[in-house]
């Protein structure tokens, strides 16, 4: 096992690591920017090193800085969190470079399925199901108009680095095509520096569904159930709940398979999660994660496991604790995201936090790294908390999860908690009656 390890990140999911690695024993070494000094995750942390200024280039993102870190404090390994360096395959392969340990999978794993045209080809290699589309690249709008044609309208032509909603456009005909191929082209040469884009069926009302996989990296892997995450802005998660609400045992444990064997015969290791677009009844491969979600807790709380513990363990050669016979769903689990953003235009709202109580009870956990008094940096991501509720079923997760909102107080900065209360009193939701669309849908109504 390790002695030491870094955590090359910041706020919630930099304190949920360093919680995971002190049960284990483990030291740990926050870095952080000067604009993160009095962060949680630099008091928590055994020590803490400033890595730049605010600015994500010159700290967070910054691999040298991080790689000094390493040097400077004895740190063996480094867990990336979840953004910034986690999926760069550069990043992990410097770090092997330097006889330090990547908590996570090889950089060719990365690299794979980083760029979203290698994934599809090697997904559909390996038996997973994937959404009609090009080929490979697309790189003329008369390429993009013949493929079009054959698959047919509507189509989402996509960035082939792409995330978070950039470099993503819909035509619904060819008249269309023209503008949204250029606009996509631009978009994902400005977003990522690489103007590559490909086709898919655009499909009309599916959910997301994704698939939590972990695998030891000597050919052995586990499915942990589906999340459905449907409920998006702007291809933003926003809430998300396992298991899926559509999704029966039977459904559940064919395509968990499919993606566990998937992986187990690339000998993936670590956490990684293959997200699916769902609609009457097939899945249809859209990315795979090489790394921890967001929304992990979800499915941490329906299988009584501690997916970081597991990472940490796989990396440092130990062998992997997960069976799937051992696997049981228990109860539903339900993750909503607070950010730190004023309604009804989402806009950033960054400032000090002048009174929060975190909520409490049977069933319900927060992770987030606010306390009362801190100020929330205008530079990073808006995301200061995630509330998580596990219950026996469905609709009593939802009930302690509007407990629970009734009980978060967070004052001094405008939050997204409204909205999450607004949701609760919708039937679609307490039905679960929704896909991708249905958030955006009723935001412009409301």
């Amino acid at each position: 096992m390790f002695e030491k390890i870094l955590i090359a990140n910041r706020g919630e999911i930099a304190l949920r690591v360093i919680r995971a690695a002190k049960e284990m024993g483990v030291q740990t070494v926050a870095v952080h920017s000067t604009a993160d000094s009095d962060a949680m995750h630099v008091r928590m942390a055994d020590e803490a090193i400033c890595i730049g200024p605010p600015s994500s280039n010159k700290s967070y993102l910054s691999i040298p800085a991080i790689i000094s870190a390493c040097e400077v404090t004895g740190a063996q390994a480094i867990h990336p969190g979840y953004g910034f360096l986690s999926e760069n395959s550069k990043f992990v392969q410097i770090i092997e470079d330097h006889d330090l340990k990547f908590i996570g999978p090889t950089a060719q794993h990365i690299q794979i399925m980083g760029d979203k045209i290698t994934a599809k080809e090697t997904m559909r290699e390996l038996g997973v199901p994937c959404v009609p589309g090009s080929p490979g690249e697309v790189d003329t709008l008369e390429l993009a108009n013949q493929i079009a044609e054959e698959i047919g309208y509507p189509i989402i032509i996509k960035a082939t680095a792409g995330g978070g909603g950039r470099g993503m456009k819909v035509a619904a005909s060819k008249s269309e095509m023209s503008d949204a191929f250029t606009t996509a082209r631009s978009e994902a040469n400005s977003n990522f520096g690489n103007p590559a884009v490909y086709l898919e069926k655009y499909l009309g009302t599916p959910r997301h569904i994704e698939i939590q996989v972990f695998g030891d990296g000597a050919g052995n892997a586990v499915y942990l159930g589906e999340r459905d995450c449907s409920l998006q802005r702007r291809h933003q998660k926003v809430f998300e709940e396992a298991p899926g609400p559509t999704i029966d045992a039977g459904i559940r444990q064919n395509i968990g398979k499919v993606c566990a064997e998937a992986v187990a015969s690339i000998n993936y290791a670590g956490a990684g999660t293959i997200e699916f677009l769902y609609e009457n009844g097939e899945f249809y491969f859209i990315e795979m994660n090489t790394r921890l979600q967001v929304e992990h807790p979800i499915t941490e709380a329906i299988y009584g496991v501690d997916l970081v513990k597991e990472q940490i363990r796989v990396a440092a050669g130990l062998p992997m604790q997960l069976t799937q016979e051992k696997l049981k769903v228990n109860g539903h689990a339900i993750e909503v995201r607070i950010n730190a953003e004023k309604l009804p235009n989402f806009s950033p709202c960054p400032g000090k936090i002048t009174q929060f109580h975190a909520p409490g009870g049977l069933g319900v956990r927060l992770d987030s790294a606010i306390y009362d008094g801190y100020v929330i940096p205008p530079y990073y991501d808006s995301l200061i908390a995630k509330l998580i509720v596990h219950a026996e079923d469905r609709p009593a997760a939802l009930s302690r999860l509007k407990r629970a909102l009734g009980e978060l107080i967070v004052d001094g900065v405008d939050t997204t908690i409204p909205l999450f209360n607004s949701l609760l009193s919708e039937e679609d939701i307490i039905k679960g009656n929704y896909n991708i669309h249905w958030l955006e849908s009723w935001l412009g109504k409301s």
